[in-house]
């Protein structure tokens, strides 16, 4: 019995000991390497470069009051669709006291010298008619009294002026009333009624009342880096993207190139311009964040691979091609338009090629 189980355990580590070899030789042996096949494809290659910037509208205006006062009604708000001379608001004026109060002193003033001249014309008149005085003797208080009439005429309406923007001779035409100078939409509207406003003048612009754009006609207004502006020119074709707007592409072409770059965040800029083609009856907002793909040179339907699967070696570009199951060989090509991730194949492959890719 002793015997027997001697034997079985010799027997089992015999056994364990021809098992860990086997294991380690297998493991020890290496695997034979295979790799993964692409072919080439017809596609359209588009090569492109990207500029950042935004839609806004070709032609946009700010409206300002033409008198100084307060915002008494406001008639229009964001989003109206304005003809031109379409009223916006109306301005009350708060009349400056020390103009108002000369204004009137001026009216008084007028109307002593329009008393005095008529006395004068008068009295002047009954001699000349008398033929006591000559005619040129006469005519020149006739001019004095003509004279004051139209000076306390202007006082006059300098006085209504100042009281309410308005003229007795100027009819039913006020700077009072805030009126729109193109056709288009109303963007904001930054002023609220009770507000104070500020005329515009040769030392500042005004109080804004109104933005009003054309938004029939927009524009791309973007950024291209330095190191790309010397790949394009006016005229070419632009792929818009808006952020807002999904799964839709629009169309612009490049219509202007600033000459001289600005610089940011350590990049020298450029400002660039584009005219966007709208569908029919198509409306983009204003100010919608975009991307636009500038095509520098394009090529449709044509053959092409993955640029990852090209070799090089010298001067020469070649692929490998499998000329056996996991037998390759290599295979020169000439080569076209790239993207930067696919690239035109003008010679050397065809579609049936099985070209040797990463291995797996």
């Amino acid at each position: 019995m002793k015997t027997f189980l001697k034997i079985s355990a010799a027997l089992i580590a015999i056994g364990i000991f021809a098992g860990t070899l086997f294991y380690l030789y297998n493991k020890s042996q290496a695997k034979p390497v295979s790799f993964e096949t692409s072919q080439a494809y017809v596609t359209d290659i588009i090569k492109k470069t990207v500029a950042t910037g935004a839609v806004v509208p070709r032609k946009e205006i700010e409206i300002t009051p033409k008198v100084s006062g307060i915002i008494d009604q406001i008639f229009v708000e964001p989003g109206d669709v304005v003809k031109k001379d379409q009223l916006i608001a109306r301005v009350k004026i708060i009349p400056d006291m020390i103009s108002l109060n000369n204004a009137e002193s001026r009216v008084n003033r007028a109307k002593i010298q329009l008393e005095e001249m008529q006395k004068n014309y008068s009295r002047y008149k009954d001699l000349f008619e008398q033929q006591v005085i000559p005619e040129a003797e006469f005519l020149t208080y006739d001019i004095a009294f003509r004279s004051a009439q139209e000076e306390l005429a202007t006082a006059e309406d300098n006085l209504q002026l100042i009281r309410e923007g308005a003229t007795k001779r100027g009819g039913s035409v006020t700077n009072t009333l805030i009126r729109s100078t193109i056709e288009g939409m109303v963007l904001a509207v930054p002023v609220e009624e009770g507000n104070s406003v500020i005329e515009s003048n040769t030392f500042n612009s005004g109080t804004v009342i109104a933005t009003i754009a054309d938004m029939k006609e927009m524009i791309f207004e973007g950024k291209v880096d330095e190191s790309e502006v010397g790949k394009i020119k006016e005229g070419m074709a632009l792929i818009l993207t808006i952020g807002a707007i999904e799964n839709e592409s629009f169309n612009a072409v490049l219509e202007h190139i600033a000459p001289k770059g600005v610089e940011e965040n350590g990049a020298v800029q450029f400002e660039i311009r584009a005219a966007v083609n709208l569908k029919e009856n198509q409306f983009i907002r204003a100010g919608y964040s975009a991307n636009a793909d500038i095509v520098l040179d394009k090529r449709e339907q044509v053959l092409a691979i993955n640029e990852g699967l090209l070799k090089f070696e010298d001067d020469t570009t070649y692929v490998e091609i499998e000329v056996a199951p996991q037998t390759f060989e290599k295979r020169m090509v000439k080569t076209g338009l790239s993207d930067g991730l696919v690239i035109q194949v003008v010679e050397g492959l065809t579609e049936t090629d099985k070209i040797k890719a990463a291995a797996l």
